[in-house]
């Protein structure tokens, strides 16, 4: 009786101590498993600290067999042979056409499947899973060209830009580089998208390009001043145009004729498409035809499209006008990209500059003429993603910085007043102003507020209070500003280069004619509300006319006594 007894106390021993192993394995498989994820995680460099190379004996069974006498002769073994697998340290791949970032978890599942087959006695395992093959982007359409290196003043690709720090997506660039008529779309640092005609001349290693697209993970957007280029020549069929050929008028020819104009086509049977086509693909914004003479310009002092004529002068046979002074002038797709350049200025401005506007003054259109022409970011006091995604890229630097040539800001008060030393003041009819700020409140920057928001209790109440902010707006930059230029939309408006040049000079910057012919060729960006508007554009009612009225009284007197200038007469009331 005792012998048997004896031997099931041994084989509960011997239970005991195999489930006491068991389980050691099991928790040490896990750790080990969790150790070389985190180790596959890592970017590529050095080899992992002591700690993560050798192990303890006891984990060496667990990868080569529980009984493997040859592994418990090794004092230490590194994590990468108890795996059995190789560690992948090489650089993220950009293959063509449209490279395609490597899934870490596909290697981790690899690493799974590999470790199973060695432990379940395959000592070969699965075959090493070599290089990815490429694979273009899930939505990419257009042909992988390669990274490139395209940078400051002197970037090739500027046609069009945009930015889109949260969804910028391959797609999305090759598409708006498409309907503007571009061959070619290029992304950089995940977030910017800039479209050309011609490739950068720089070609880089395909390891340059190695940020995500913020908004298409797994695809490649260029990197820090390097371009992943596409060339989209073949979506411009299919793609919704933005914007059209514009016929521009019927001019005379410049003093020295059509030398003037840096390119041309001759062929017979010229076309406004074929014209417009050709010089598109040159990059320049404006195609002119003279009977069958097709030419490429850009606006100049000499050929400024400030003085048309009458039509009829242009609407004769081919052949008689080709030897008459005058031709047709066409707008091309393309933007006029000898203004598009801005940077940062280069050392800290020690003139701290204001751009002040009351909300819906037309303040991010200033915004827009002031950068073109100067070619330098203007900053915010706020940070609104919207315009830094519609190029403003000044509004992520910090207000502060005095690296922007002025800054927004819709503050009042005298602290917040004091803290510059000079500012631009641009003011806007209030009327105009109250509208298009409530429209952007309920709306965006280019939409319109609906019916329902017009008809709430919503719109007199911001009538009330906004009106009286648009008053005391004013007077407290008139009172506290310490140098001060006065604007006004309207003149802006309709007196564009005069104005601009006034901004310039206060600014201390000196620009040439042709940046600001560019200037007033490209003066309306991407800032104007577009389409038929859903509501009475002046929904006012006698009492807050009254209300109104009263402000823009008090304020063209204060501008009276400021500067000897009050309102413009237009809407001063009478």
């Amino acid at each position: 009786m005792a012998k048997p007894l004896f031997r099931l106390q041994k084989l509960v021993r011997r239970t005991r101590f195999l489930l006491f192993f068991l389980t050691a394995a099991y928790l040490m498989t896990g750790s080990l498993l969790l150790l070389q994820r985190a180790r596959v995680a890592l970017p590529p460099g050095p080899r992992a600290p002591g700690p993560l190379r050798a192990l303890p004996v006891a984990a060496v069974a667990l990868g080569v067999g529980l009984l493997d006498s040859r592994a418990l002769q090794a004092p230490r073994v590194s994590p990468e042979l108890l795996l059995g697998v190789d560690v992948l340290r090489r650089p993220l791949a950009r293959p063509r056409p449209g490279p395609r970032l490597r899934s870490r978890n596909s290697e981790l599942r690899q690493l799974r499947r590999r470790w199973f087959h060695r432990f379940m006695g395959d000592p070969q395992g699965p075959p090493a899973p070599g290089p990815e093959a490429p694979r273009p982007a899930a939505s990419s359409r257009g042909t992988y060209v390669g990274c490139f290196s395209d940078s400051g003043r002197d970037r090739t690709m500027k046609g069009a830009v945009f930015f889109d720090l949260r969804k910028m997506t391959v797609s999305h660039c090759q598409d708006a580089c498409a309907e503007r008529s571009y061959v070619y779309a290029g992304l950089e640092a995940g977030a910017e998208c800039y479209c050309g005609n011609r490739l950068p001349v720089t070609s880089v290693g395909p390891e340059a390009c190695n940020h995500e697209c913020k908004g298409e993970k797994g695809s490649v957007c260029g990197g820090v001043g390097r371009l992943s280029v596409y060339r989209v020549e073949e979506l411009q069929s299919g793609s919704r145009k933005r914007k059209t050929i514009t016929y521009r008028g019927c001019f005379r020819l410049p003093e020295n004729g059509t030398r003037s104009f840096p390119d041309s086509l001759m062929q017979a049977n010229a076309t406004v498409d074929s014209c417009s086509g050709f010089c598109s693909q040159k990059e320049f914004p404006l195609a002119i035809l003279r009977g069958w003479e097709c030419y490429c310009a850009y606006p100049t002092p000499q050929f400024s499209l400030r003085d048309a004529v009458d039509s009829s002068l242009c609407g004769q046979e081919p052949e008689a006008q080709r030897l008459a002074e005058y031709c047709e002038v066409y707008q091309t797709p393309v933007q006029d990209t000898r203004c598009t350049d801005r940077r940062f200025l280069p050392t800290k401005s020690k003139v701290f500059v204001a751009l002040s506007s009351f909300p819906g003054a037309g303040n991010t259109w200033a915004r827009h003429l002031i950068e073109h022409a100067t070619g330098f970011y203007t900053g915010s006091y706020y940070f609104d993603g919207t315009l830094y995604n519609k190029g403003f890229k000044g509004e992520k630097d910090h207000w502060r910085s005095r690296r922007t040539i002025c800054v927004k800001t819709h503050e009042s008060g005298r602290r917040e007043i004091e803290m510059f030393d000079s500012a631009i003041l641009l003011i806007r009819n209030p009327y105009r102003s109250l509208v298009a700020e409530f429209n952007r409140k309920c709306a965006g920057h280019l939409g319109y507020a609906a019916d329902r928001n017009w008809k709430s209790k919503e719109w007199p109440d911001f009538v009330h209070s906004y009106a009286a902010w648009w008053s005391s707006h004013v007077l407290d930059w008139l009172r506290y500003g310490k140098r001060l230029l006065v604007v006004h939309y309207e003149e802006l408006r309709h007196s564009l280069l005069p104005t601009l040049r006034e901004m310039v000079a206060f600014l201390n910057v000196s620009v040439s004619e042709e940046r600001l012919l560019c200037v007033e060729n490209n003066k309306e960006g991407s800032f104007r509300r577009r389409g038929r508007r859903p509501h009475d554009p002046e929904p006012f009612t006698p009492e807050m006319r009254v209300l109104i009225d009263g402000y823009i009284r008090t304020v063209d007197k204060a501008l009276r006594d400021h500067s000897g200038a009050g309102l413009p007469g237009e809407y001063v009331p009478r």
